[in-house]
């Protein structure tokens, strides 16, 4: 009988040991719940970000994506209030789109006609939500962007026609404002401004007064401690621009306000994750080091298309947007982000006809470095934003030849410099957190997206809609979907096979927003070796 009662205690504390070391593994692989509302249903800004922070541990709620900004439709303000509101409680933290919040999304905050009033009572109800529920939150919005041209359905109609001339009259409100006009450019001004429709030129200025305006209230916001943390994303813009000179404005304004709780970021389409990032870095009071390490070249100096800042000053300010601190050597860094710059300071876009599958000295001497790091034990994410919107192809081909690729800890190179640097400095916080096949998974994506697609099949594509007399298709594909799928996914299943990274790879492509310019890409389970 003393026998079986010893047995049967031991049989306890084995059972008890059992749902200790299984509660600590549930602990461990599921961290806090966290809450987002991104700018728009687009992949980059919603399903990528959720995926990346999902990988790493993290529970993510989002809105339903009818409610969401789409291609087709503007998101709902109201119907994602009351999201909000009815899901704050189950959350530690939540990042939001002001901008979907007050306008339905980021198209809708260049595009819409709502009153000021109407805006205004939008921002309002954002005042009593951390007096509801004690919930840290984490909100972001943007200054409204100043392209020197647009195409498709992302702005007024009239851009299209008008918009090289309203960047010009654009970049001579900026510089009389900074320093001032010589008569020569005060002529050109006032002409420009005569001869551009008042109609079209007032609704342009008139909608950026608006967003200005909800922007300072914002960050009015952010003094009375209505935000955990607030930051503001400049669209895509130029060093002499509407969108440089608004910053510099709410600048001015916020002389009071720290870096702790409030910046003004490069870049708009990173900013989910950037905040999802930091408030996963702020709740396990972690604070990554991070080590910018730049090819030969200008590297630190280069300015990139569609950014008012150079490289050496916009990536310490991303680095700062997830609560880290920049380090000085990779030795005492947790993270080393190397970025792959153009060598002569000229960033053009991937598909331009220099990008080709040869590489250069200097990226045989970069890669050469990154060997040395990754032999050393760094971890190593790498942001290749030697062109805008797509990978480096010599530079890609040389690290895959070498074996390289595979290494990393995280790759990106997407749409702006802003944008990837963002990303990778995100992933690369989140992936040595993740399982190795989460990980090499998402690195899989970012690939096959980036360069695959974007510096490879993107021109394929172009060329082909160019032949058919459609390039207006590249903004609206249509018809022209089907025929540029097969076309596209043969292009990068081809480029799939040829490197060991992504062999036997089996996933498919979609075009979410009915243009080239983005995809999504599924990964299905992988094809038999």
């Amino acid at each position: 009988m003393k026998l079986w009662k010893n047995q049967l205690r031991q049989i306890l504390l084995l059972c008890l040991l059992l749902l200790f070391f299984t509660s600590a593994q549930a602990a461990e692989k599921t961290k806090e719940t966290l809450l987002f509302l991104p700018l728009d249903n687009r992949p980059v800004c919603s399903s990528y970000v959720v995926s990346t922070m999902e990988a790493a541990g993290y529970k993510v709620l989002i809105p339903p994506d009818k409610y969401l900004a789409s291609y087709n439709r503007n998101g709902s303000p109201d119907e994602l209030w009351k999201w909000l509101v009815s899901r704050a409680p189950q959350a530690e933290a939540a990042v939001i789109s002001t901008d979907s919040l007050i306008y339905g999304g980021l198209v809708a905050s260049r595009t819409h006609h709502e009153p000021q009033a109407v805006l205004e009572q939008r921002l309002q109800r954002l005042e009593t939500l951390r007096d509801q529920f004690p919930v840290r939150l984490y909100a972001f919005s943007t200054l409204m962007r100043t392209p020197r041209a647009s195409f498709g359905a992302v702005e007024p109609p009239y851009y299209s026609k008008i918009g090289p001339a309203i960047f010009c009259y654009s970049e001579l409100c900026d510089s009389e404002d900074l320093i001032g006009l010589s008569l020569k450019d005060a002529l050109t001004k006032k002409t420009l401004a005569t001869n551009l429709p008042k109609a079209d030129l007032q609704d342009w200025l008139e909608r950026r007064q608006k967003n200005l305006h909800i922007n300072s209230k914002l960050t009015e916001m952010t003094r009375s401690n209505r935000f955990h943390f607030l930051a503001i994303g400049k669209d895509d813009n130029a060093p002499l621009s509407h969108t440089h000179m608004e910053a510099r404005k709410l600048t001015q304004e916020t002389y009071d306000l720290t870096q702790r709780t409030f910046q003004i970021v490069p870049g708009v389409d990173q900013l989910g994750l950037l905040l999802l990032t930091r408030a996963g870095n702020e709740l396990n009071r972690y604070q990554p080091r991070v080590y910018a390490f730049y090819a030969d070249g200008w590297g630190p100096r280069t300015l990139p298309q569609y950014s008012d800042m150079t490289l050496g000053q916009s990536v310490p300010q991303q680095i700062l947007a997830v609560d880290g601190r920049t380090a000085t050597s990779a030795a005492n860094a947790d993270i080393v982000l190397a970025l792959n710059t153009p060598f002569d300071g000229v960033m053009m876009d991937s598909t331009a006809s220099s990008n080709q599958f040869f590489s250069s000295p200097q990226n045989r001497t970069y890669i050469g470095q990154l060997k040395q790091l990754l032999d050393k034990g760094y971890q190593v994410s790498l942001a290749d934003v030697a062109y805008s919107n797509g990978a480096d192809n010599g530079f890609m081909n040389e690290l895959a030849k070498q074996e390289q690729l595979e290494r990393l800890t995280a790759y990106n190179g997407w749409n702006t410099a802003d944008n990837t640097v963002g990303f990778a400095i995100c992933q690369g916080i989140l992936m040595p957190q993740m399982p190795k096949q989460e990980a090499e998974k998402l690195m899989r994506i970012r690939v096959i997206d980036d360069w695959y697609y974007q510096a490879n099949a993107r021109r394929s594509a172009t060329a082909f809609l160019e032949s058919k007399n459609q390039k207006a298709a590249i903004y609206l594909l249509g018809p022209y979907q089907k025929p540029i799928h097969e076309l596209a996914l043969g292009v990068c299943h081809d480029l799939s096979e040829r490197y060991k990274f992504t062999q036997k790879s089996n996933f498919d492509i979609l075009f979410p927003w009915d243009r080239l310019f983005e995809i999504n890409v599924e990964l299905k389970k992988d094809k038999k070796k």
